[in-house]
């Protein structure tokens, strides 16, 4: 019987080593052996499995690399709240693990798994799609009756898209709606959610949830405009505009410098939709963005409408509302999201927590029973597409499939077995190309500096307080690709970038 190697043609998925990595490495020698044993006697040549052997480590090392362990050192973080994975996406079992089987929490590396299985359910050409529709006629330039927009869980429905569906009902003749326009969310069960829950700072756009009609991210940008001298108004332009909500400036322009620009800054919600801005932006800084999230889901989504409906030239005898869509409702008009693999690529490379938690509550509604509550189902559909694709689960904890969570766990070695099957599925490239490139782009553009690692490693970055986390893909110098995940569970956890860079360097040189 001959040997099979993970890059043999006859090495089926199902043999490939995704749930397990070691055995295969004593699999392999001890098949090897037997082939050394049949050529002694049948006088035949088993040289090239011994061959094979030597560029597929029979154990992974475990002692961590010299330059990772002094940049630990100098972080003040013992060994103990680290966990590494390095495996060749063409070798059999990993060249490096340490603490691999303890469970951490991952940040926003978090939105790999996310995304894995967003691919493997759905493929990286899948669409939402939202329409407007109605029962009413159009007589005379009036909508007679309700108009009803109707969601699709789309994770990335801005205002662009908003609104151009908006001037193409006034293009179909629609100048008057008589009725009510109602916003239908109703694709997504979803429980009530807490905005302050993670970090007590619920206007902030990150800790918003998801929500079957949601719209511009429920963001709403201030472009902010220092003044020439410090004490003087901070000029604010707000985007999109939201109908009902006022906003009160009272951010000035400071002599600081330019450092956290956004140190300062805090927004607050007070009675009558009044949005307060105050602290203070350093004039040194020139004009920069910043964003708030001032209404949940439902409610911003009415605003925002609003807004654009009478920006299109409508106008309305009811008002815009929530509400669900009746039965023989007609299509009037209906916009497509961009594909999946560019909804992934603008979570990746820019870290959206909201567009993570759209896509895990999406992926409940598509487990085959009904629920009411479709992020909780998300991460049992999750579970369940690793463990099909022979990821191993234990110890994997899922909250909300973004990151942004006290909870959230996965183990070093079961995140590098997704990473290897992940090398062997059909959107490889499209998952690849969504991460950031370390040095160039995304929230990797400022790592690796000027080391010759620099855009050779597709990284996703994660960090919150007591969380620093890497994960994804390292070309090495001899070009051989390996699949890399460490992640740092600790008070001093903030210290540890050059860490991680010392690994994606040793990586990089081919120690492995």
């Amino acid at each position: 019987m001959p040997c099979h190697t993970a890059d043999s043609p006859s090495f089926t998925q199902a043999q490939h080593p995704v749930a397990k990595t070691r055995p295969y490495g004593l699999e392999a020698w001890q098949c090897c052996t037997a082939s050394l044993y049949r050529a002694v006697r049948q006088g035949l040549c088993a040289i090239c499995c011994l061959l094979a052997l030597q560029t597929s480590p029979l154990y992974a090392s475990s002692s961590l690399p010299t330059a990772v362990r002094l940049a630990l050192d100098r972080a003040q973080v013992t060994p103990d709240a680290v966990s590494i994975w390095v495996q060749p996406v063409d070798a059999p079992a990993p060249s490096l693990i340490h603490n691999a089987g303890t469970p951490m929490n991952p940040a926003s590396v978090m939105k790999l798994v996310t995304a894995f299985a967003a691919f493997e359910q759905l493929g990286p050409a899948h669409i939402w799609s939202t329409r407007f529709a109605s029962t009413a006629a159009i007589t005379n330039g009036t909508l007679t009756g309700d108009l009803y927009l109707i969601g699709s869980g789309d994770p990335v429905l801005d205002q662009d898209r908003v609104s151009r569906m908006l001037r193409r009902l006034r293009g179909l003749g629609i100048e008057r709606i008589a009725g009510d326009i109602v916003l239908d969310a109703s694709v997504l069960s979803l429980p009530p959610h807490n905005p302050d829950a993670f970090d007590g700072r619920g206007l902030r756009p990150y800790n918003s949830g998801p929500y079957g009609l949601l719209m511009h991210y429920n963001t709403q940008q201030l472009a902010l405009f220092p003044a020439r001298s410090a004490n003087e108004a901070v000029t604010v332009i707000a985007e999109p505009a939201l109908a009902g909500v006022v906003i009160d400036n009272r951010i000035v322009t400071s002599g600081a410098p330019c450092e956290l620009w956004y140190r300062d800054l805090e927004a607050r919600l007070e009675p009558g939709r009044r949005l307060v801005l105050s602290g203070s932006l350093p004039g040194s800084c020139g004009p920069r963005t910043w964003s708030a999230a001032p209404l949940p889901p439902a409610e911003y989504g009415t605003a925002l409408v609003a807004t654009l409906w009478s920006e299109a030239g409508g106008r309305i005898g009811g008002t815009v509302r929530e509400g669900t869509a009746p039965a023989g409702q007609s299509t009037l008009i209906s916009h497509e999201s961009p594909p999946l693999a560019d909804i992934v690529r603008d979570m990746n490379k820019w870290s959206s927590n909201v567009i993570a938690r759209q896509l895990l509550a999406a992926l409940g509604t598509y487990s085959g029973t009904p629920t009411s509550d479709a992020v909780a189902k998300g991460a049992e559909q999750v579970q369940r597409i690793l463990a099909g694709a022979g990821v191993a689960t234990e110890g994997l904890v899922i909250e909300n499939g973004s990151g942004l969570s006290r909870i959230e766990r996965i183990r070093a070695a079961d995140l590098g077995q997704m990473l290897i099957a992940t090398w062997y599925r059909p959107w490889m490239p499209e998952f690849i190309s969504a991460l950031p490139v370390a040095g160039l782009d995304g929230t990797a553009r400022r790592r690796l500096g000027t080391s010759p690692a620099r855009g050779q490693a597709h990284i996703k970055t994660g960090t919150i307080n007591g969380v620093r986390a890497i994960a994804g893909y390292v070309l090495d110098r001899h070009g051989r690709r390996h699949a890399v995940v460490m992640m740092v569970n600790h008070t001093n956890a903030a210290n540890t970038a050059d860490a991680q860079d010392a690994l994606l360097e040793w990586v990089w040189a081919g120690k492995p």
